[in-house]
């Protein structure tokens, strides 16, 4: 089984390709260039460097979320039209879930932020078994005080990675001191090939879906639709 996995939810893009023995090929961009841009030109060259096709792809793979609107909503589009032009399954992947992906078998727990602006965070909080990566804290939308207050009342070390970290990163040593650890910049950042590996496993265990049911997971509403609701609510007030 060949698999073909994006992740477009933060300002990286990246793309991989992987079956069930190896991973076949990886490009990652972390640039400022827009993802409408750069992603169907990678995943073109990724293919094509691999020499396939996407008839060769038996499933999709992509971060639905959380993260950046603009970016997800490229990301599960370019899935869905992709898998919908040669028919086959994809499944959308907890982009937080990849990120605790890309520090497999650590020690302690492993918290992956991203930034979610507004004084927010998009969190979760993961802890290896073994071989399974258990979910501690669901994803969520998060001020860093209130994750810190969850963070502090476990005793292990934490290892943060995601985009959060540039923004909060004294913030973090201030408050959890030598338990705040933080991942270095080859794994810190989204990896397709994460993505992959989390869908090769939803893919054995059948949890597959049709493009059609696929969605993103915003985990709070854009800033658009806050506008939009703040100016019906002072509409409203003015009529009243």
């Amino acid at each position: 089984m060949k698999i073909l996995a994006l992740d477009t939810s933060s300002i990286v893009a990246t793309v991989a390709v992987m079956d069930e023995g190896k991973l076949i090929g990886e490009y990652t961009i972390h640039h400022k260039r827009t993802h409408s841009q750069k992603l169907m030109p990678m995943i073109e060259e990724l293919l094509k460097n691999c020499e396939l096709t996407m008839q060769d792809i038996d499933v999709v793979a992509v971060a639905e979320g959380p993260g950046s609107f603009t970016g997800l909503r490229i990301g599960v589009a370019t899935a869905k039209g992709l898998a919908h032009a040669v028919n086959i399954p994809v499944v959308g992947i907890s982009t937080l879930d990849a990120l605790a992906m890309n520090s497999a078998f650590s020690h302690g727990i492993i918290c992956p932020i991203l930034d979610a602006k507004r004084s927010q965070v998009y969190a979760g909080v993961y802890k290896w078994d073994h071989e399974n990566l258990h979910i501690i804290e669901e994803p969520m939308a998060i001020s860093i005080e209130n994750l810190v207050e969850k963070l502090s009342e476990r005793p292990e070390n934490v290892l943060f990675l995601g985009d959060g970290i540039e923004n909060n990163k004294d913030y973090l040593i201030e408050k959890l001191k030598k338990r705040a650890v933080f991942a270095p910049n080859s794994v810190k950042m989204p990896r397709a090939s994460s993505v992959a590996q989390i869908g090769l496993q939803k893919a054995k265990n059948k949890k597959l879906q049709n493009y059609y049911e696929l969605t993103p997971t915003y985990l709070r509403k854009s800033e658009a639709e806050r506008q939009y609701e703040e100016k019906m609510k002072r509409c409203g007030e003015c009529e009243d």
